[in-house]
C-alpha cells in the first residue's frame, strides 16, 4: 500500500444487535426489557440523588434552626425541580429533537450544524460548552456518590467514624470500578437494571412507611410554599436553590441515552416508575424530619435513617452497589460523548476500544478512563467529605443544561420551523429556569464549583485549539496541494514505471492529490497498476444506511477514488470498507 492504513479500532456498524432505538412501540414484552435496561443504565444518576439532595438542601435552610415551613417548602422544591427539569423539558419537550434516534448535546449540535447549512459559531460553542462540562459531571458524580454511599457506614460501625477510613474505602470501590472498565461491563451491564429496579422500590418502600410520620409533608405539592420559600429567605434561598439541583442532575442522561434504549421505554420507565419512587422518598424524608424536627442528630442524615435498624446494613450495601451503577453511567457516558467529539472533528483521533460484539455502547478509551480516574481519586482527597463535594456539584449540570437550551431553541425555529411565538413561549421559561439554577451554583464557586468550570475551560480550549488546527492545516495543505484530476493527466501523458498490485491512499481532501502518491512518484518513480484514493467523512447523521455509505468514482482506468460516509456514532473501519 502507499501509505499505512490506520489500524481497526474493532466494534461493528450499525445497531447494537436486539436494539430498535428509534421505535415507540414494538410490543409489550420488547419495551418492558428497553425499559428495565433503561433503568439500570439511564437513571443511575438522578436515582442517587435522595442520598444528599435533602439533607444538603436542609443543611443550608437551617441557619437559626428549621421550621415545619422550611421543611415543607424545600421538599416542594425538589418535587416541582424534578417536575419542571426532568419531566417537562426533558421528557416531554427535549427528548422529541433526536437526531435519527440519538440524543445528547453533541447530537443536538450536529442537528443544528446541518439545518444552518454551514458552521455556525454559536452552536459550535455551545455544544462544545455542553459536551466539556459533561466531563466534569463525569469526574464528580462517581466522588460524590460513592463517597456518600460509603459514609452510611458510620451508622452501622464505629471503624467509619473515622472520615479517614471513609475515604480509604472509598478510593478503593473507586479505583477498582476504573480498574474493569477495560475488561468491559457488557457482562455485568445485564445486572445493572433489575438491580436498580429494586433500588427505586427500595427508595419507594421506604417513603411510604414514613410519609404517615406527619402527613402536614403532602402540602408540598403545592408549588406556592417553594416560591414561598425562596422568596421569604433571599441570598439563602438561592443557595438552598444550589443544593435542591443535586435532584435533578442525571436529567441530561435522559436525552443522551435516548439512541440505546428508544424514547418509548425511557419515558415510560420515567413517568411510571422512576419519577413516583424518588418522589415518594423525598416526601418520606421530609415527613421524618417534621417528625424529629427538635432532634438535630435524627435529621442530620435522614436518608440512612428511614430504614429500621435490622435493615441498615443492608441498605447501606445496596446504596454501594446503586451508586457504583450511578458512577458506571456517567463513565460510560464520557467514552461515548468522546467518539462522537473524534468522529465530529472535536478532538484528536484516539483508540477506541470495543468490549463487547453486541453492544454499541460498550467501548473503553484507556486515556480517558486515566484521567477520569486521576480526577476523582483527586476530588475525593481534597473534599474529604459528601457535603464540601456537593458545593462543587451541580455547576456543570446547569452549564450543559444551558447548551442544550440554547441547541433546542434553534432547532425548533430551523428544523421544525416552529413561528418565533412559540418558540419564545416555550423556550424562556425554561431558560429562566436554568438561568436561576446557574446562579445558584455560580454562588458555590468559591466553595469548590470552581473545579468543573475550569476543567471545562480547559477542554472548551482543547478542543476549539483542535479544531481551529486542523482547519489552519487544511488550507495550508489545499494552497501546496496539486489537484487529483490535474495529476491524472500528467500520469496519462508521462507514463510512469508501472508495479504489480494496489495500493491505497488515505486523503482528507479527496480533490487533492495524497501526499504519499506524490512522494511515491517522485522518491521511487513508480505507479501501481491499481490505485484507490480513499478518504472518509463524518455525517450529521448518527449513522449512515449501507447504501448510501460507498461512493465509488471512476477517475482513471487505474485510479478510483472511493468516499466512505460514516455516523458519528460509528468508527471508520478502514480495511472492511475496502473488503
Amino acid at each position: 500500500m502507499g501509505q499505512p492504513v490506520a489500524a481497526e479500532q474493532g466494534g461493528r456498524n450499525g445497531e447494537p444487535e436486539g436494539h430498535e432505538p428509534h421505535a415507540a412501540g414494538g410490543g409489550l414484552k420488547r419495551n418492558l426489557v428497553l425499559g428495565i435496561g433503561s433503568v439500570g443504565v439511564v437513571y443511575g444518576d438522578i436515582g442517587t440523588s435522595p442520598l444528599y439532595a435533602l439533607k444538603e438542601s436542609l443543611h443550608h435552610a437551617s441557619h437559626d434552626g428549621l421550621t415545619r415551613a422550611e421543611v415543607i417548602g424545600v421538599v416542594s422544591l425538589l418535587i416541582w425541580a424534578v417536575v419542571v427539569v426532568v419531566t417537562l423539558k426533558y421528557v416531554v419537550f427535549i427528548m422529541r429533537a433526536d437526531n435519527k434516534g440519538e440524543g445528547g448535546t453533541l447530537s443536538l449540535m450536529a442537528l443544528a450544524q446541518k439545518a444552518a447549512g454551514r458552521r455556525s459559531l454559536p452552536i459550535f460553542l455551545f455544544g462544545v460548552m455542553g459536551a466539556a462540562l459533561f466531563y466534569g459531571d463525569s469526574i464528580i458524580t462517581p466522588a460524590i456518590s460513592v463517597l456518600s454511599a460509603a459514609e452510611g457506614l458510620k451508622l452501622v460501625t464505629p471503624v467509619f467514624q473515622n472520615q479517614w477510613n471513609v475515604i480509604m474505602l472509598a478510593i478503593g470501590i473507586l479505583l477498582a470500578l476504573f480498574w474493569v472498565q477495560k475488561r468491559g461491563t457488557a457482562s455485568v451491564a445485564k445486572f445493572f437494571g433489575p438491580i436498580m429496579v429494586v433500588w427505586f422500590l427500595v427508595l419507594a418502600i421506604l417513603g411510604i412507611m414514613h410519609i404517615e410520620d406527619d402527613l402536614g409533608i403532602l402540602a408540598a405539592f403545592n408549588p406556592y410554599h417553594a416560591a414561598l420559600f425562596v422568596a421569604d429567605h433571599g441570598v439563602i434561598g438561592l443557595i438552598v436553590l444550589g443544593s435542591v439541583f443535586l435532584a435533578v442532575t442525571g436529567a441530561e442522561a435522559l436525552y443522551a441515552d435516548m439512541g440505546h434504549f428508544g424514547r418509548f421505554p425511557i419515558r415510560a420507565a420515567w413517568l411510571l416508575f422512576v419519577f413516583p419512587a424518588l418522589t415518594l422518598n423525598y416526601l418520606g424524608q421530609g415527613a421524618f424530619v417534621l417528625k424529629n424536627l427538635n432532634d438535630p442528630k435524627m435529621i442530620s442524615d435522614p436518608f440512612f435513617l428511614l430504614a429500621p435498624e435490622w435493615a441498615l446494613l443492608p441498605l447501606v450495601i445496596l446504596t454501594g452497589v446503586a451508586t457504583v451503577i450511578a458512577s458506571q453511567a456517567v463513565i460510560t457516558g464520557a467514552f461515548s460523548l468522546t467518539q462522537q467529539a473524534v468522529q465530529l472533528g472535536l478532538l484528536p483521533r484516539i483508540e477506541i476500544k470495543h468490549t463487547s460484539e453486541t453492544q454499541l455502547g460498550q467501548i473503553y478509551i484507556a486515556p480517558v478512563n486515566r484521567l477520569l480516574a486521576i480526577g476523582v481519586v483527586l476530588l475525593v482527597l481534597t473534599f474529604k467529605t459528601s457535603s464540601s463535594l456537593a458545593s462543587a456539584y451541580g455547576i456543570a449540570v446547569t452549564g450543559a443544561m444551558l447548551a442544550d437550551t440554547a441547541l433546542f431553541f434553534i432547532v425548533a425555529s430551523k428544523v421544525w420551523k416552529w413561528p418565533t411565538w412559540q418558540v419564545v413561549g416555550l423556550g424562556v421559561p425554561f431558560l429562566m429556569v436554568d438561568l436561576v439554577f446557574f446562579g445558584a451554583n455560580a454562588l458555590k464557586i468559591p466553595e469548590g464549583a470552581y473545579l468543573p468550570l475550569l476543567f471545562g475551560a480547559l477542554l472548551i480550549v482543547l478542543m476549539w485549539t483542535w479544531v481551529r488546527g486542523t482547519r489552519i492545516v487544511y488550507d495550508k495543505t489545499r494552497r501546496d496541494s496539486v489537484p487529483l484530476v490535474d495529476l491524472i493527466k500528467m500520469l496519462e501523458k508521462s507514463k510512469p514505471v508501472r508495479v504489480a498490485g494496489t495500493a491505497v491512499f488515505l486523503t482528507s481532501d479527496p480533490e487533492a492529490a495524497p501526499g504519499a502518491l506524490l512522494h511515491n512518484l517522485k522518491h521511487n518513480k513508480v505507479l501501481h497498476k491499481r490505485n484507490i484514493v480513499l478518504t472518509i467523512k463524518t455525517a450529521d447523521s448518527p449513522r449512515v444506511p449501507d447504501l448510501e455509505r460507498l461512493e465509488i468514482q471512476e477517475l482513471s482506468e487505474d485510479v478510483k477514488l472511493i468516499i466512505v460516509r460514516v455516523g458519528y456514532m460509528e468508527t471508520p473501519r478502514v480495511p472492511h470498507f475496502l473488503a
